[in-house]
């Protein structure tokens, strides 16, 4: 048995909290006369779109093991306890290898196989079209085809869980409707799709938007557009990145205060994420530069965004500051809501659930400070010794 004390991220009190064998016991309020020794307790982090970290892409291949084991210890540094390895449009082929390569990877090693959610295929049956389309290479971008994702799902031994569309092509109702039958969440992203089109999605099973408010054209119809109508249904959840460069915060209020729990933060992060500012030559978009204050652009302009180099913690900490929600409902965010939406159980502070869980210390004016990082009761990070634990 396990235990220690914290407050609760979402009760601002102080609790007392047990866990044996990877899973809580108790989870009860408890009297503390010094709270601001402790630090507060919230469920580990759960991150939808990951595309690579700390110099490591998903979809540079052949993927080495080695790498997914390093990506996987260093999202836990971050707080990330459960996270989607996103493969985005490709050949056929190469995708194909990326799912055998992540499921093999799976088989060996346990804590990444507790660690990889499920993956997240992010194309190729996008939009064609210049901006929606995004970075994705056109070459590869086709309409949607079950044959290829039953094919893709048996490599990937079963977890491919959650996939991106653009529900513009003809036949993308039958399809949906198959990959909902068989298990796979549809996310709606990278598209042009017409609003009537969003809405027979919706009706055919498509459940979420991917990063709402980017993958779009530069120039919209004020209204109806794609935005608008996925904004409004109240049956979408939408994934949004937080860095505070991909959009405005007034964009980030609305999605918040429109989508409520059905609000995702993801970081989107490439493989520049965590790495130093600098020049870099990625294989997709060439020349980029991070800047300092953490912005990734490309290096000919730099009002041309080049991905997302920046942790979940980091958009939730730009949340936080600019009074855009309150911690706990900040933190629901990577946590409650992606696990509901996704059918992910046992992500959730309360006794029988996973052990899963982050330390941290936090303040109105500095955000969260991370200070330890559990993986089914196992501490697999921390940054400073906390006497907390018995």
């Amino acid at each position: 048995m396990c235990k220690l004390e914290a407050i609760h991220y979402r009760t601002d009190e102080p609790n007392e909290i047990d866990w044996r064998d990877g899973k809580f016991t108790k989870l009860t309020r408890t009297q503390i006369s010094n709270n601001e020794a402790l630090p507060y307790i919230a469920p580990g982090l759960i991150d939808l779109q990951i595309n690579g970290y700390k110099g490591i892409d998903f979809n540079t291949l052949p993927i080495k093991e080695s790498d997914i084991l390093k990506i996987t210890r260093e999202l836990w540094k971050e707080g990330v306890t459960s996270y989607f390895p996103t493969i985005i449009t490709n050949s056929p082929e190469k995708i194909e290898e990326a799912m055998e390569t992540i499921k093999q990877v799976c088989a060996r090693f346990p804590y990444v196989d507790d660690s990889i959610a499920g993956i997240h295929l992010e194309g190729p049956f996008i939009s064609p079209e210049d901006g929606p389309r995004g970075a994705h290479d056109a070459k590869y971008v086709r309409p949607p085809d079950w044959s290829l994702v039953s094919g893709w799902q048996k490599a990937s031994g079963g977890r491919l869980k959650l996939l991106t569309i653009s529900p513009e092509w003809d036949d993308s109702e039958p399809f949906i409707r198959k990959c909902t039958e068989n298990g796979i969440i549809v996310s709606i992203g990278h598209t042009s799709a017409k609003p009537a089109q969003i809405r027979s999605a919706i009706a055919a099973g498509a459940k979420l938007s991917t990063h709402l408010g980017n993958g779009a054209h530069l120039m919209l119809p004020r209204h109806p557009n794609y935005i608008w109508e996925q904004l409004a249904n109240d049956e979408l959840a939408a994934t949004f990145i937080a860095d505070g460069f991909h959009l405005p915060d007034s964009v980030l209020k609305t999605i918040i205060r429109m989508k409520g729990k059905r609000a995702i933060v993801v970081s989107d992060s490439v493989s520049l994420g965590g790495m130093e500012p600098g020049e870099y030559n990625m294989h997709i978009g060439g020349k980029v530069v991070l800047t300092t204050e953490g912005k990734l652009h490309m290096a000919s302009n730099s009002e041309l965004l080049a991905g997302s180099a920046q942790t979940q913690i980091w958009g939730i900490n730009h949340l936080l500051k600019q009074g855009l929600c309150e911690l706990a409902d900040a933190i629901d965010m990577a946590t409650v809501n992606p696990a509901e939406k996704l059918g992910l159980s046992g992500q959730k502070l309360e006794v029988g659930a996973n052990a899963d869980f982050i330390l941290f210390f936090y303040s109105k004016n500095s955000g969260i400070e991370l200070v330890a990082t559990y993986k089914k009761g196992k501490c697999v990070s921390k940054k400073k010794h906390l006497g907390v634990e018995k």
